[in-house]
C-alpha cells in the first residue's frame, strides 16, 4: 500500500522524514553534506550575512517524498522556512502538495509520527465530502 502522508521535521543538520498511511510508517533520515551556519551581519560586510540554503541536502529531502499525496514540514529554526521557500519557487508538483509549514521544537520520533497523523485526520475531516 503506498505512503500517502509524510510529515518532514528538518533544521540545518539534518532532516527526519516519515511517509506513513493507517497501518505503516517509512523513515529515513538525511544528513547535510555543509550545515548552515549561524551569520551574524556585521557592519561594513558585503551581503546580507545569510549562508546559502544547501540544494543537495533540499534535493534529498525531495526525493524522499515522490510519492506522496500531502505532506506537513516541521521544525525549529529558517531551515523549513528555506526548504518551503525553495520548493514554492522551484518545485511546483511538491508545491502543490505542501500542506502546512509549522514550528516545531526536537520531539522525539513517536511524538512526530503522532503529530503528523492527529494533523492529517483533522484535516481530512475538514474535506468535503465527495460525491
Amino acid at each position: 500500500m503506498p505512503h500517502s502522508h509524510a510529515v518532514v521535521w528538518m533544521d540545518s543538520k539534518e532532516a527526519h522524514v516519515f511517509r506513513f498511511n493507517a497501518e505503516d510508517v517509512e523513515r529515513q533520515r538525511i544528513k547535510s553534506h555543509s550545515p548552515f551556519r549561524k551569520v551574524h551581519h556585521k557592519a561594513g560586510v558585503i551581503g546580507a550575512g545569510h549562508q546559502q540554503l544547501d540544494r543537495d541536502y533540499f534535493d534529498h529531502i525531495v526525493d524522499a517524498l515522490r510519492g506522496t499525496n500531502e505532506w506537513l514540514l516541521v521544525g525549529p529554526g529558517g531551515a523549513k522556512d528555506q526548504l518551503a521557500h525553495h520548493v514554492e519557487t522551484h518545485i511546483g508538483w511538491l508545491k502543490e502538495k505542501l500542506f502546512a509549514v509549522e514550528p516545531m521544537d526536537h520531539p522525539t520520533d513517536g511524538e512526530l509520527l503522532h503529530h503528523a497523523r492527529r494533523f492529517f485526520k483533522a484535516a481530512d475531516k475538514l474535506r468535503p465530502a465527495s460525491a
